[in-house]
């Protein structure tokens, strides 16, 4: 009889949780959709639109401007991408990731005390990727000049009016800015009042910003009046941006504070367009960018999930959230030992890992009673007809499971240890999102990040730069595929989406947040398509979190992201008799009051020739459609 009530409880709870009514509206839009993580950048990808730019341009528009708002990331940040091309009817993928530069090796690292490459400085900085990744984008698929793009940009650095969110956190880190004569010049308006930092609402002005910009925008004018074509006219202000004067002054501002950026670094890094990868999950064809991010491992987790049946089990019923939890701890396992830059060797074994013959492998170990605390990664290497080289090495990893001192939060901008409110703000302030669509069928979905608050900015450039060198490792125990290299990428968390099905459009996807991504785009897609909401109930519905993996941010000690198995995040609103249920299973529980993870998403009606946008009820997230 218990149990007989129980399923009434977990069926009730289900019908409630697809059914829901959402605290933000559905977005309609027949000619296009932009939307972003603040309502003044989503402004400028609708201006762009209304220029008559396309949806390539309106997502370079609104990057410029997420940039600019440090949202939470810079123009010396990375660019990761996905966009489908109506002309050709596929999926490209624009990597414009930075490198590890001259002298980042895990000797030079080590030699320093660290076990990870540190969180903050200039010794934490990639390459710029984001301007190179705009230019590329822009020349070879946009319609609009790059002066055209800039111009919000370029206006809000001129001043705007700065919001709370990012003010706030420029006085929270006050501290940490001052270390840095170029950050604390640009980010501490207020210098020796009890607060230094912006005050919401205050007109913010980024002078250097502006003459960067500028410098761009008159780079690609001399081109175009020496007769060169647009793209390389916007490419000429590529060069002037990683070869020439701001180059120069970038370089120079980074080895000022201590940093390895050269020149050679700057000119010899290239943005990179590459085929993603993909899977079929019951008909529908799911890309995300290579292994150098972590999108391998959705792809991984739905290959592994095809082999239950997930909609018999209820949304986020015991089994559901066990069935899940477990599949993508395996699935993480595999991308803490095997993911890394492509364009270095060892090659990772990606065939394998996506192979669906290793995901029933993989599926088969695990337990219906119970969370299992020993799963590491597999052996993928007979999937693709090879040995695997590394079992050794896997051996030697048994200490991955010590869960002393080790924090839930993807903590790369807290110092304040590891309360679920350190979660929760990560989750807000993780980077930003980018999702536009038009009605010529272009699509775009970016996870921008890198040079967030509290940012080292580069000189008089007024850019700030990159923290992503702490997602590589030093010892190749914990991944032989990511310990860093000069120019080498790091495996980073960044992760957009893309899904088609019957060869058409049909999702357009990506969130912030760090390690908890894919986690979020996992069940945000089995929303959809298991349990039929809509793009905006499924962003809004209720996720779980594991922290059953490596953390790819945060302290520079191994204790600081070691897994915690079995740990779990939950909504507040989950049911009992789930709760009770998990914690007879092995779980230990924690709560929030939104679990969803700050999604930004678009879903293409072919039956009404519509587009509806699902945006974030986080923070300010925004979206605009016509």
């Amino acid at each position: 009889m218990k149990r007989f009530l129980t399923l009434l409880f977990y069926t009730a709870f289900t019908v409630c949780a697809t059914a829901q009514q959402t605290q933000k509206p559905v977005l309609h839009g027949k000619h296009w959709m932009a939307i972003t993580g603040k309502p003044l950048a989503a402004t400028a990808g609708a201006m762009t639109f209304q220029k008559g730019g396309n949806a390539v341009d309106a997502a370079c528009a609104m990057l410029a401007a997420t940039c600019t708002m440090w949202d939470v990331l810079s123009w010396g940040g990375e660019t990761q991408a996905l966009i489908y091309n109506p002309k050709t009817k596929k999926v490209i993928a624009i990597n414009a990731m930075g490198v590890a530069p001259t002298g980042a090796t895990a000797e030079f690292f080590k030699s320093k005390g660290y076990n990870f490459p540190p969180q903050y400085g200039p010794l934490a900085a990639t390459t710029p990727g984001t301007p190179g990744g705009i230019m590329y984008m822009l020349a070879n698929y946009g319609t609009l000049s790059l002066e055209q793009v800039l111009g919000p940009a370029m206006e809000m650095a001129a001043g705007y009016p700065i919001e709370a969110q990012t003010a706030n956190s420029i006085e929270k880190n006050k501290d940490l800015i001052k270390q840095w004569p170029y950050s604390k010049k640009v980010f501490l308006t207020h210098p020796g009042e009890e607060r230094e930092a912006p005050e919401a609402g205050e007109i913010f002005v980024q002078k250097d910003l502006l003459q960067t910009l500028t410098k761009m925008v008159e780079a690609e004018r001399a081109a175009l009046k020496k007769g060169k074509s647009r793209k390389d006219a916007i490419m000429a202000a590529y060069d002037r941006f990683y070869t020439g004067d701001i180059a120069k002054e970038f370089v120079r501002g980074s080895k000022e504070q201590g940093g390895l950026i050269t020149m050679q670094d700057m000119a010899k890094w290239k943005p990179i367009e590459e085929e993603p990868l993909k899977v079929n999950y019951k008909g529908v064809d799911v890309y995300k960018l290579q292994q150098w991010t972590q999108g391998p491992v959705m792809l991984q987790a739905l290959n592994l999930l095809e082999n239950f049946d997930l909609k018999s089990m209820g949304h986020n019923s015991t089994r559901y959230i066990h069935t899940l939890y477990q599949a993508m701890n395996l699935s993480f396992a595999d991308r803490d030992f095997y993911y890394g830059d492509s364009y270095f060797p060892p090659q990772e074994p990606m065939k394998g890992l996506l192979s669906k013959d290793y995901a029933k492998q993989r599926a088969s170990l695990i337990k219906y009673d119970k969370n299992n605390p020993g799963i590491g990664p597999g052996d993928p290497y007979p999937f693709e007809g090879k040995k695997n080289p590394y079992l050794k090495l896997l051996k030697e990893r048994g200490y991955e499971l010590d869960t002393t001192k080790r924090n839930f939060a993807p903590t790369h901008d807290s110092r304040n240890g590891s309360s679920m409110t350190d979660y929760q703000d990560m989750l807000w302030r993780g980077t930003t999102t980018i999702e536009a669509a038009d009605k010529e069928g272009w699509i775009l979905s970016i996870t921008p990040s890198g040079g967030w608050v509290p940012a080292t900015i580069a000189g008089n450039t007024g850019v700030g730069m990159s923290q992503r060198l702490q997602s590589f490792v030093l010892d190749p125990v914990l991944n032989p595929f990511n310990v860093v290299e000069p120019g080498k990428r790091p495996r980073v968390t960044l992760t957009p989406s893309l899904a088609l099905k019957d060869g058409k459009p049909f999702l357009s996807f990506a969130v912030q947040g760090g390690d908890t991504q894919d986690q979020n785009l996992l069940q945000f897609f089995l929303n959809v398509v298991e349990f039929g909401m809509d793009v905006q109930q499924a962003a809004e519905a209720a996720n779980f979190n594991t922290n059953q993996l490596w953390l790819s941010l945060g302290g520079t000690n191994t204790d600081d992201r070691k897994p915690k198995p079995g740990h779990i995040l939950l909504n507040e609103n989950t049911p009992e008799a789930v709760r009770n249920e998990l914690k007879e299973m092995g779980y230990t529980l924690s709560f929030d009051e939104r679990t969803s993870g700050p999604i930004n998403a678009i879903y293409f009606d072919w039956k009404h020739g519509s587009l509806w946008g699902g945006s974030s009820n986080y923070g300010e997230d925004y979206g605009i459609g016509w």
